[in-house]
């Protein structure tokens, strides 16, 4: 007759078990993110020995999770890039940023929008109408000029100077509210450094804006959003308090897309490169 184990492992702590395995396997695929990195670095910034993190990266590399390369180490592999593309695929930001938006109209009581880049257009893809009687001409399905209005500045504040001026003059030139280019640069460059847009009546009378861009999992523009109403409502100083609620807003947003404000800071360096 066979022999049990003396210290048979029970199912709660074959489950507990099975569970730090799949943690540390996560642990492996997520310090590979910065780039490329040795077995003897893998186990040093895991606190694992070179044991266990050889076989947890053996077992990854054989799925197709990661990829080794001589002289170089471990670094993604093309499974990671087919799940992040169906991930890509599955995302509704309208869905996704809905909840978000109806909170924001709710605490500011204003017309929120949501909007992405189309065709150097700004294509508004959802409305919050707000609590005021403030009509606000905006429809879901409209393409409004870009340079002109804060959801349209949102989206272009990682463009380059070379762009904006393209866009600027091909706007006025096909019927925008007249504006100065020297005075549209200046702003937008103090839009950049504080990370959010303002429409001051530029492309509807009497109605005022603050917006702000959502990012992606690469720290790419991919949407923004704004808060509108009449200008008796949206004077210099409610604006610049709205800030804050409307860059939190877009934050919540972006980290629901995969976006991590640690992640971005790499690519905010490269972005102030250009």
């Amino acid at each position: 007759m066979r022999s049990m184990p003396s210290n048979p492992e029970s199912p709660s702590e074959s489950k507990t078990s099975g569970s730090q395995t799949l943690l540390r396997g996560l642990d492996v695929i997520e310090a590979v993110a910065d780039g490329p990195i040795s077995l003897a670095d893998l186990a040093a910034r895991l606190d694992l020995t070179r044991s266990t993190a050889h076989r947890l990266a053996t077992a990854l590399v054989e799925r197709r999770y990661l990829n080794f390369v001589p002289r170089l180490g471990y670094q993604f592999g093309p499974k990671l890039l087919e799940l992040g593309f169906l991930a890509q695929q599955q995302t509704d930001i309208v869905q996704l940023a809905r909840p978000h938006l109806e909170a924001l109209a709710a605490k500011t009581e204003d017309t929120v929008h949501l909007g992405v880049l189309d065709n150097e257009r700004a294509l508004y893809l959802d409305k919050i109408p707000g609590r005021r009687r403030v009509e606000i001409s905006s429809r879901v399905g409209d393409r409004h000029p870009l340079t002109s209005t804060g959801l349209g500045k949102a989206l272009l504040l990682d463009d380059n100077e070379v762009h904006w001026h393209k866009l600027f003059l091909e706007d006025q030139a096909s019927g925008s509210p007249k504006a100065t280019w020297e005075i549209w640069l200046e702003r937008m460059k103090g839009y950049v450094t504080v990370g959010r847009s303002f429409d001051l009546q530029e492309n509807e009378d009497f109605i005022r804006c603050v917006a702000a861009p959502i990012r992606n999992f690469t720290g790419n523009i991919v949407a923004a959003i704004s808060v509108s109403s009449a200008a008796q409502y949206m004077d210099d100083a409610r604006m610049q308090a709205l800030t804050a609620d409307v860059m939190a807003t877009t934050a919540a947003i972006s980290g629901d897309i995969g976006w991590s404000a640690s992640r971005d800071d790499k690519g905010a360096r490269r972005r102030s490169r250009r």
